[in-house]
């Protein structure tokens, strides 16, 4: 057995009576025991339908307290679990399993119905913490086999694959080791302080690596609990924090406006204050503007912890220490060498801006599919751009890709975002290069306002004056556009080149 598996098991051999995991949609806590038992069944039931070591199993359903139960039995085995967004289309779906051949999945009820004919079977799994979970068997496939494979796991045996949350072209495969996953959640656990008296609330789903690793294997090595909920509800947010007991939860930036903005949340906390033990915040996937961090703290009464990390490193590389925190930055590097890379050399230098570049012992050396690009003398290249300050923390300013080109000049979006997230009336803010025939891109802020439809000119020129005032000249917007909402992925991360294209497209129906 594994280390990973060896320390799995005993946190559930410890706790047999104990609740660990509870499922907010089932509105059920489950013992050490209940996990356990969950975990031998899904064991039966892969080595009964002859899937063992180095078998990929797809997953393909809401967050739900049955992952981890998931995730163990197949570690237990070798099993490499690959978990994708259960918004996925069918016919994407179809494609991945095409490609893939999985020999197994496991899937939501509406999802399973869709995979029929003789060379497909579905066996309905009664769990505890998933009372009718459809595991889809490739029959075609599995009937060459004699039995599962039951090679000895190693540290090095694949755990996870996960897609990475890309904003253009079709998402790299990662590979996560379980020796990986396991480094990467101790680095967590002591980075964020996190103890066996802690209860930590799902928010992010499941399908990326935040809330696999750093809320829920994290908190499984330093002996917690874990809520599951199935999304984030501004609404019901601080009523489930009180309610269970919850003493830290991981967001993105995102998350924080909504609480911030949300009526009924505001009025939730006002009631609910007393009563609520919740130590910090954790955040992460993009910057926070210092004002709404400042604003969240005091109103909430909560500290903001903000971090720097990725799907390559199976989960954080940076976080600020609680007790020196700088708002702006990422923190200081914690269980990873984190270095920039400039002009083709390799430095931890002061104010130097370039690419960040990672590694350490959850880091990984390739993915899954091949691109040599991303690597460079055994450092992973993470296409962002940042600098360390005098006392180490790293500040991140954007990505490479998403660099504005201005007449010569190079803009970074991350920086003119922060300066005019000061505005008040402006809720949520992406700029973006816009196409110019003089200058090759034109700097363009495009908001969410706080009064959607309400005084946009005056809006527009606020903006401009006070990018005349706080920006540098090729930094200042030239170009102010106003929407709805913005397209995201599932981590919250603004689809910058599918907002730009809806811009163009909007710009061409004007016209015409």
């Amino acid at each position: 057995m594994a280390k990973l598996t060896t320390i799995l098991t005993d946190q559930l051999e410890n706790n047999l009576n104990e609740n660990l995991f509870k499922d907010e949609n089932m509105q059920q806590w489950f013992t050490g025991q209940d996990i356990k038992d969950d975990v031998t069944a899904l064991q039966k039931a892969f080595t009964d339908n002859k899937i063992g070591h180095g078998d990929q199993i797809l997953v393909c359903m809401p967050n739900s307290a049955v992952f981890p139960a998931i995730n163990q039995a197949a570690w237990n085995l070798g099993i490499i679990i690959h978990p994708i967004s259960p918004s996925t289309p069918i016919a994407k779906l179809q494609e991945d399993r095409a490609k893939r051949r999985y020999p197994g999945m496991l899937l939501m009820p509406e999802l399973a119905k869709t995979w029929t004919g003789s060379e497909w079977r579905t066996e309905l799994l009664n769990l505890h913490t998933s009372p009718e979970l459809h595991f889809v068997l490739d029959e075609d496939q599995l009937s060459k086999r004699d039995a599962a494979d039951m090679t000895p796991v190693t540290d090095d045996d694949l755990g996870l694959i996960m897609n990475t949350s890309g904003t253009t072209g079709e998402p790299k495969r990662v590979g996560l080791t379980q020796s990986m996953l396991l480094n990467a959640a101790q680095h967590d656990a002591v980075s964020n302080h996190m103890d066996e008296h802690d209860i930590a609330m799902v928010t992010m789903p499941m399908f990326h690596i935040n809330a696999q690793v750093i809320t829920t294997l994290a908190t499984r090595v330093s002996g917690g609990k874990v809520l599951v909920t199935e999304k984030i509800s501004a609404s019901r947010f601080w009523k489930q924090i009180h309610d269970n007991g919850v003493t830290w939860v991981s967001v993105v930036p995102t998350i924080v406006s909504f609480l911030l903005l949300n009526e009924k949340a505001n009025a939730a906390y006002e009631e609910l204050k007393d009563g609520i033990n919740l130590r910090y915040v954790r955040s992460s996937s993009f910057a926070l503007p210092e004002e709404r961090k400042e604003l969240f703290e005091k109103r909430f009464d909560t500290q903001i912890v903000e971090g720097y990390g990725m799907t390559e490193s199976a989960s954080q590389c940076t976080i600020n220490p609680f007790d020196a925190p700088k708002i702006g930055s990422a923190g200081k590097a914690f269980g990873t060498d984190v270095a920039i890379l400039v002009d083709d050399k390799i430095t931890h230098d002061a104010n130097v801006k370039g690419e960040i570049v990672i590694r350490g012992d959850h880091v990984i050396s390739s993915y899954m599919d091949p691109k040599r690009d991303a690597f460079k003398d055994g450092w992973f290249l993470t296409g962002d751009l940042g600098y360390f300050d005098e006392d180490a923390y790293l500040f991140v300013k954007g990505r490479k890709k998403e660099i504005i080109s201005r007449g010569g000049e190079k803009v970074a979006p991350a920086a003119v975002e922060n300066t005019l997230s000061e505005l008040d009336f402006i809720e949520q803010l992406a700029v973006i290069g816009m196409p110019d025939d003089l200058y090759g891109e034109e700097v363009t802020a495009v908001l969410v306002s706080t009064t959607p439809g309400l005084n946009e000119a005056d809006q527009r020129q606020a903006i401009f004056d006070y990018a005349k005032d706080h920006l540098a000249k090729f930094e200042a917007p030239t170009r102010v556009e106003f929407v709805r909402e913005f397209p995201r992925n599932i981590t919250g991360k603004v689809l910058r080149p599918k907002l730009r294209d809806q811009l163009l497209m909007a710009g061409e129906q004007n016209e015409a």
